[in-house]
């Protein structure tokens, strides 16, 4: 499974199911690790799916058998574990310090290299994962003087990386509804403008990516009160049809990040998307006003 799904998010499914597990025996986690002849601090990285842990045959077992799991959990959890043992290939992300990758964001990178589907709302600036070294450069700035140069340009080469998401194999789908403001707003200049949206243009081109604008005449719509998320949906586990990961919203702050997985919470940003969807353009005139907006920054 590993091939298709990221191990960040089997780790994550692997700490749930533990978690549940150990909530059925009527154990703390306390309780547990004393019984395990672990720490209370190495049993909280396991249930919270922790890339650091390795798990072994024999810690797992003495889990399944303290806990009571039966045949069907002690299948799934020893077939899952195994998988995390079987040499993938490092995340890029892991070479950044937290410096370079804070950990709330870190975790947003490791949960959109195992989406299925990146469903995005913007309503200011193109999303991070189309954006041009240059529009990323410019937005990276702003507030002035609240980030240096050398941390602007790790941001930017961040950013970048996160692309290569959208041409490996296997790609999430990303569907893109931009706010019509976003194509005429200009960041860095109207060579950076154009080359940027020429740059969706091209992006467009690609199966796994839609963009849609959604044009000033829709007049009032869900996003008003939303301004900027993205809405995450994770694959299934083959053997028992069950996402891997709760479907989630994720927002930027100024300092910080804002994350929802909760069902209600998750229910009413999708409620939002649904009547973007409904009001934006389809991908054709979408891209026509795209290329327009082009044109008026490049005059052609």
């Amino acid at each position: 499974m590993t091939d298709m799904v990221g191990s960040a998010l089997v780790r994550r499914h692997i700490g749930r199911r533990f978690v549940a597990l150990r909530t059925q025996a009527a154990l703390t986690q306390e309780q547990a690790a004393n019984a395990l002849q672990r720490a209370r601090a190495t049993l909280g990285r396991i249930e919270d799916g922790d890339e650091r842990v390795r798990f072994r045959d024999v810690d797992v077992r003495a889990m399944l058998d303290l806990y009571g799991a039966n045949s069907q959990e002690r299948e799934m959890l020893l077939a899952l574990t195994a998988e995390t043992r079987n040499g993938r290939k490092k995340s890029w992300w892991h070479d950044y310090t937290e410096s370079d990758l804070p950990a709330w964001f870190g975790l947003y990178v490791s949960l959109e290299d195992s989406a299925q589907t990146i469903s995005q709302y913007e309503a200011e600036l193109i999303p991070g994962l189309l954006q041009t070294r240059s529009y990323a450069k410019q937005i990276n700035s702003m507030p002035p003087g609240y980030t240096d140069e050398e941390e602007i340009e790790r941001r930017v080469h961040v950013r970048l990386e996160r692309q290569s998401l959208l041409t490996r194999p296997r790609a999430p789908h990303l569907t893109a509804i931009l706010n019509e403001a976003v194509l005429h707003r200009p960041v860095g200049g109207e060579a950076v403008m154009a080359e940027q949206l020429d740059h969706l243009l091209e992006v467009t081109q690609q199966a796994s990516v839609s963009i849609r604008i959604l044009p000033w005449s829709a007049g009032v719509h869900g996003g008003m009160g939303a301004s900027a998320f993205a809405l995450l949906d994770f694959p299934a586990d083959p053997r028992t049809g069950e996402p891997l990961e709760p479907s989630l919203v994720y927002a930027d702050t100024l300092t910080g990040a804002m994350y929802l997985n909760k069902a209600d919470e998750v229910g009413a940003y999708r409620l939002v998307w649904d009547d973007l969807q409904k009001r934006a353009l389809d991908e054709a005139k979408s891209r026509k006003m795209i290329s327009a907006a082009s044109k008026g920054f490049s005059g052609a």
